[in-house]
């Protein structure tokens, strides 16, 4: 019974929680830009801040703090600021193409100069306070939380269980838009098309604020 209601709660929590939204985008949006290993601080920070959402949501926290009048308005905001930053950032990121490090031979160890602070990855940081001010990650989260039980005979079985199964679908989901935007990058070798999928993704996350801006109350 316990293994039937842990599927069932990753079954609906798998769409849900990695469906495109402010999160995701931007995680796939860096992989494109920078790619995998220097935002792997991000990644980190995303994680850990969308784990933090899912104990508040756990502990009862996140219910009282969004029934607030205007708690989600200031989250959203939040959020919105920081996105329309690192849209500027991932869209002005320069291009790499993915044949250069292939084609740096021996003798030009040190060719490509190390990129300025203005242009790298967005760091741990900012994907901690982008989680935590991610109003999708408390909808996404308290949706499935409230609606599964997986030990509905122990209350704190079932809880421990639920933040397990879901930390390992955070950990999951958002390891993947990660691998699913660093595939760009790899593919695309023509400074123009990296551009065009640069800024492509900017605007991506440009919407996915609007659509949370138009979800509110």
């Amino acid at each position: 019974m316990v293994i039937e209601n842990l599927l069932l709660l990753w079954l609906a929590a798998l769409p849900l929680m990695g469906s495109p939204g402010p999160a995701t985008i931007s995680l796939a949006a860096s992989g494109s830009a920078f790619g995998i290993r220097p935002s792997l601080g991000y990644l980190g920070g995303i994680i850990i801040g969308t784990t933090a959402v899912l104990l508040l949501v756990a502990t009862g926290i996140a219910t009282a703090l969004l029934a607030h009048p205007i708690a989600g308005q200031i989250l959203t905001a939040i959020a919105a600021i920081y996105i329309l930053y690192l849209a500027w950032k991932i869209a002005t990121a320069p291009i790499r193409p993915a044949h250069a490090t292939a084609n740096r031979s021996a003798h030009q160890p040190e060719t490509t100069p190390a990129p300025s602070p203005k242009t790298k990855a967005p760091d741990f940081r900012g994907g901690v306070m982008l989680a935590i001010a991610n109003p999708k990650a408390f909808a996404a989260i308290g949706a499935v939380y409230a609606a599964h039980a997986i030990a509905p005979h122990s209350l704190w079985l079932d809880n421990a269980l639920k933040i397990a199964a879901l930390a390992l679908v955070i950990v999951l989901v958002n390891s993947l838009w990660l691998v699913f935007g660093a595939g760009f990058a790899r593919l695309l070798s023509d400074p123009r098309f990296g551009r065009i999928i640069n800024i492509l993704f900017a605007a991506l996350l440009i919407a996915s604020v609007a659509m949370a801006l138009l979800s509110l109350p």
